[in-house]
């Protein structure tokens, strides 16, 4: 916990702290004596030395033993070995004291010694005082380590808003800056800002390097947004970054969550294939696509190459299984790791086997596995079982599984309303609702992305905020009753109010994901390709509904939703419906 106090106030504890030196010998002061009369700057050296020889506390003993002689006052160098020698020894309370000498020796503002004392609050996580330290500093006395520094202190915490104001208050800036904060809008879910803030960097003249790529990859592959990952990637051509597994990763992942898995895959064939990162990038690729057979395939070539697979690996092959229903061949990978490659199998591998078994029905086995688990289950393997339930109407297993779940997020509380809903056991749904309310549970929103003209637009079920709303509503409702008119019938049993059909109805033909393909309807050519990304599972309804428009339209639609791929076209989806 930070105490927040005011700069002045913080300045006055400094300075009031009083340095505490050890106890010195007669002998030892008439060395420093000597010393001190004939080549007085070995003082520095001492310390510096002690530092950089791995011996941080006798630096500062010989330091405390110096300034007791009296004889002498440390200089910049010698308070600036100090305050390293303090960060490497974790010595807070000699920091201090360091820190109240510099206040009195004068020297508080001076650019050699604000870099290494922010360095020194950081190595404690007193990320306030840092912070504090970087306000007082004149613009003149910048530091540019300082800033980059505290921004990667704030980012390693977390702590995104408080990176951001340091950064928007830097009077200068290097890469390493840009790369810190873009990295940052990556890990912190702002994909979106990530982008503008490359293109902003580009536009002041700042050259980008092998790091900044791998984040604007990484942003690009979150939204979908293919037009913006392939520009980087032209751009990073042209700039001649050279590829690395880092790069050759970052890539593979982009296109496969752009839905150009063909690209990916000839992005994989001419990238070094020397580290495992590279294939599991390519495995976890074609498995949210559903391509089972080219995942053991890619697997299979492994062994070729002599890449042995790790843990992250399996999880892919498992995944891959589990979205095709090759309940065998995961069975065969699930012992196979642990037999072969002498990898225990941990929550992520569980999850997958579970999810595996609950998609192809096995509800009673995926049970017994988490119940023999060595290790805890954690709420995402409970979670796949409780979908498995709403698939399967077993509203019976599904209370077990929200007894067990120590901790529900609103998804879980809408599953088993909706297993209820879907049982006609309305009045069990509404105790889940109630449920939900009491406990201040929000349902989350669905969120869905579309990539138009160079921008990325974002949709919200049921909103109208957009600037478009009403054209993007009238298309929307064209499309409805023309598929209506040749058969489509909306799943109104999905919805899980007890309300009208009407009512039903049009809860469904709200949702974020078909808000942004009737706005890529109105802003794109006929027959031209249509990709979306959502943040939820799709529903059967906006399942059933894709096919029918990508029929109606003779377009192709590419749907990326939180579990995989589906790409509809002439009324039919990659996915075979099993998802």
């Amino acid at each position: 916990m930070y105490v927040r106090h005011s700069s002045r106030s913080f300045r006055y504890f400094i300075y009031q702290t009083t340095t505490k030196p050890l106890n010195c010998s007669t002998k030892c002061l008439r060395e420093i004596s000597s010393l001190s009369q004939t080549q007085p700057f070995l003082f520095s050296s001492i310390i510096r030395a002690s530092t950089e020889k791995g011996s941080p506390q006798k630096a500062l003993l010989d330091y405390k033993t110096i300034l007791l002689s009296g004889l002498l006052q440390p200089n910049l160098r010698t308070l600036a070995s100090v305050l390293e020698s303090c960060k490497i020894s974790l010595n807070l309370e000699m920091a201090i004291e360091t820190h109240a000498r510099i206040i009195k020796s004068g020297y508080e503002l001076h650019p050699s010694l604000s870099s290494p004392l922010i360095a020194v609050y950081l190595a404690y996580d007193r990320l306030m005082d840092a912070h504090r330290m970087f306000d007082e500093m004149p613009e003149w006395g910048f530091d540019v380590i300082s800033a980059n520094l505290l921004i990667a202190g704030y980012l390693k915490i977390g702590d995104f808003e408080n990176a951001n104001r340091v950064f928007n208050k830097m009077p200068n800036r290097d890469v390493v800056s840009w790369n810190s904060i873009i990295g940052g809008c990556v890990r912190n879910a702002r994909p979106k800002e990530a982008i503008s803030l490359f293109r902003r960097m580009l536009n002041l003249g700042f050259e980008p390097d092998g790091f900044t790529f791998s984040s604007v990859f990484s942003a690009c592959a979150r939204v979908g947004a293919l037009n913006h990952g392939e520009w980087a990637h032209g751009l990073m051509i042209e700039k001649e970054i050279e590829l690395n597994f880092i790069l050759s990763s970052a890539l593979i992942d982009m296109y496969s969550k752009c839905g150009r898995i063909k690209t990916a895959m000839e992005v994989f064939d001419v990238a070094r294939r020397d580290d495992v990162s590279i294939w599991n990038s390519m495995i976890t690729g074609l498995a949210i696509h559903g391509l089972g057979s080219d995942v053991i395939a890619i697997f299979s070539r492994m062994n070729g190459e002599n890449i042995t697979p790790d843990s992250v690996t399996f999880v892919g092959v498992l995944t891959a299984c589990s979205h095709c229903g090759l309940v065998e061949m995961g069975r065969h990978y699930f012992n196979l790791m642990k037999s072969d490659y002498s990898i225990e199998p941990q929550l992520e591998h569980y999850g997958a086997m579970v999810d595996l078994l609950g998609r192809s029905g096995l509800l009673e086995e995926a049970h017994r596995m988490i119940r023999a688990m060595p290790i805890e289950p954690d709420i995402v393997i409970w979670r796949s079982l409780l979908s498995a339930c709403r698939t399967y109407g077993r509203p019976d297993l599904g209370e077990v599984v929200i007894e067990r779940m120590t901790q529900c997020g609103s998804g879980d509380y809408v599953l088993l309303s909706n297993i209820y809903s879907s049982a006609n056991r309305w009045d069990c749904a509404e105790r889940v609702r109630e449920l939900m309310k009491r406990r201040g549970v929000q349902k989350n929103r669905g969120l869905s992305w579309v990539e138009t003209g160079g921008a990325i637009h974002e949709f919200k079920a049921g909103d109208r905020s957009h600037m478009e709303s009403d054209a993007i509503y009238r298309v929307l409702d064209g499309l409805m009753v023309r598929i209506k008119a040749e058969g489509f019938v909306p799943l109104t049993g999905l919805v899980l109010m007890d309300v009208s059909e009407e009512e039903k109805e049009g809860n469904l033909n709200s949702h974020s994901e078909k808000l942004a393909l009737a706005f890529a309807v109105l802003r794109t050519g006929p027959r031209s390709e249509i990709r979306v990304s959502k943040n939820l599972r799709t529903c059967c309804d906006c399942h059933c509904w894709m096919k029918m428009v990508s029929r109606m339209l003779c377009r192709v639609i590419i749907v990326r939703d939180r579990i995989r791929f589906h790409r509809f076209e002439n009324g039919l989806c990659s996915c075979t419906d099993y998802w």
